[in-house]
């Protein structure tokens, strides 16, 4: 079904994530098991499918129906964006001549307000010296939310920032983002004074393996999402009650407080790196809950 064709070309033309390239895979050989399944129960059973030619858009709004019984629509569209990625792909190749994907409605989306913590409780914290400790892993640990909550970058980009990334004389650090693009945040002083501190620490540990990556484990390895995930969880925890408590929650925060602060949307987008502007005005919708709720408390006829 030309998926290796397929996939060559989202990683080396388009230059994808690796995260990105195995989650078009696995879409798509979720998709093509969905088609050729001898254990479906729609009586004739279907003839096996061995060309992309042959699939219609009848094969892929039955698989959305099967997928919305176990995903969630965000889920959902996101499978049938692979596929029409897939199929524009394969038409631009002259494999197929028409686009099966191109016909299929995307499921409608319950739009959430993004979760965000209080900031004033989460600057308490990083301002309580007994909170982290002085050592490297305390130290460690802190810098992570203060990264996370004063710049605004993804898990994935913390996860990839290297110590050469940081520009002391300049305050600011080099992300490397989405479709590797690179984008420059400024530091603030805590935060500056904070890596040096860190910087410091990571040294005088002595780790045999001298990773370039800025953020290491206690062994001094690169770390790995779920590290930092759970290292996020465990401080958020303390200061709120919350089921969901995920880094992305800090960059959710890092934006509604400048939101809230006056800052312009256009440069909230570039600090977060959005393509987009439509996808940072989310964060407008907070900021007019948030009015809401103080015009409730102030206002004698709220």
């Amino acid at each position: 079904m030309f998926l290796e064709r397929f996939i060559q070309y989202i990683q080396y033309e388009k230059r994808y994530s690796p995260h990105t390239v195995s989650a078009y895979q696995s879409d798509l050989e979720q998709f093509f098991t969905f088609l050729n399944n001898p254990g479906r129960t729609d009586p004739p059973p279907p003839p096996e499918i061995t060309h992309p030619s042959e699939v219609t858009y009848h094969h892929i709004r039955n698989w959305m129906v099967h997928l919305m019984e176990d995903h969630t629509a965000r889920s959902v569209n996101r499978k049938l964006a692979t596929l029409r990625k897939y199929f524009k792909f394969l038409l631009r190749e002259s494999l197929i001549t028409g686009n099966p994907a191109s016909k299929v409605q995307s499921p409608k989306i319950v739009k959430h307000l993004p979760i965000v913590v209080e900031d004033e409780k989460l600057n308490a914290m990083l301002n309580d010296a007994t909170a982290f400790g002085d050592k490297f892993e305390g130290v460690r640990d802190k810098l992570i939310i203060e990264i996370l909550f004063g710049t605004g970058i993804r898990l994935a980009e913390l996860v990839g920032l290297k110590e050469e990334g940081v520009d002391f004389h300049n305050g600011t650090i080099k992300v490397l983002g989405k479709r590797n693009k690179e984008r420059i945040i400024p530091i603030n002083q805590e935060l500056k004074q904070l890596l040096v501190r860190y910087s410091e620490l990571k040294k005088s540990e002595n780790f045999h393996n001298n990773s370039l990556t800025l953020i290491v484990t206690n062994k001094g390895t690169e770390a790995y999402p779920k590290f930092i995930y759970l290292i996020v969880q465990r401080y958020l925890s303390y200061i709120s009650t919350q089921d969901k408590k995920s880094p992305h929650v800090l960059r959710h925060t890092f934006a509604t407080s400048l939101l809230n602060r006056g800052a312009d949307l256009n440069a909230i987008k570039e600090l977060l790196g959005h393509a987009n502007l439509s996808a940072t005005q989310v964060y407008t919708h907070n900021s007019v809950e948030r009015l809401k709720s103080i015009y409730k408390q102030a206002h004698p006829k709220a």
